[in-house]
């Protein structure tokens, strides 16, 4: 049986890399480039760095959520639940601005996976940023493997994920600064050099990523307490945590 290459798909989108790695190509390439092009919607409609977008305008007050499409809606709502999952350390309003941002590319991800689902595909990968949504396992009987970038060691991997229909998303200094902003004190969060969760759904372990980073020490307590949730932690210093459920390689 001669096997079928994979089809994949790389486009910058909401300032950083997408990558698409369909590995039972039954989808309809046609499929992908519908999912970019709804890449770019969400990017349009949510950016807060384009004047025009529906959340740049909703946050000016020149429209109401009823204006904007039902997704602004559902993302806020969700924003609402994130805030009260995290004690109030995930945030629309990070700096006192409308700034869904923390869940808005998580969530993205998630739903590109979901519309490769639609259209077939039981083996893939969706990567934003480094932040990814695996569907299935990579090869029949093997694992994804996510490799996690070490925030102090330019090149150098920290840890590798290894798991099946397995989201991972980090939250950090190395490529953006102190960039997290803690809501409670309005000040950038600096207490760790990365910080990256393991779990089932995207949306949602990219969200608590941010909210457990902005945590700082705190962090390890409240992701083992998360249902489903696993951690993996650099700090300063170098050294690391995990939580105890978390299994990684190097």
């Amino acid at each position: 049986m001669t096997a079928v290459a994979p089809l994949r798909r790389v486009e910058q989108c909401m300032g950083t890399v997408f990558s698409i790695d369909v590995r039972d190509p039954v989808v309809d390439p046609a499929e992908i480039e519908d999912v970019v092009r709804w890449l770019h919607w969400v990017d349009a409609t949510f950016s807060t760095y384009q004047p025009g977008s529906q959340v740049s305008r909703l946050g000016r007050g020149e429209l109401t959520v009823a204006d904007c499409a039902p997704e602004v809606g559902e993302i806020l709502d969700r924003c609402e639940r994130l805030g009260r999952d995290t004690g109030g350390y995930f945030s629309a309003y990070p700096l006192g601005v409308l700034d869904p941002s923390g869940v808005v590319k998580g969530w993205a991800i998630e739903q590109a996976s979901d519309r490769l689902r639609r259209a077939g595909s039981t083996s893939h990968c969706v990567n934003g940023g480094g932040d990814v949504q695996c569907a299935g396992d990579a090869e029949p009987g093997q694992p994804w493997r996510v490799g996690i970038a070490h925030p102090l060691r330019p090149g150098d991997l920290a840890a590798v994920v290894t798991g099946t229909d397995v989201a991972v998303a980090t939250s950090g200094t190395a490529e953006r600064g102190a960039h997290v902003i803690d809501p409670h004190t309005s000040r950038p969060a600096q207490a760790l050099a990365s910080l990256t969760l393991v779990g089932r759904h995207l949306t949602d372990v990219d969200a608590y990523a941010t909210a457990a980073f902005a945590m700082g020490p705190a962090a390890r307590d409240w992701v083992e307490q998360m249902p489903g949730i696993e951690g993996f932690a650099v700090a300063l210093d170098g050294t690391t945590w995990r939580t105890d459920g978390l299994q990684v390689g190097t």
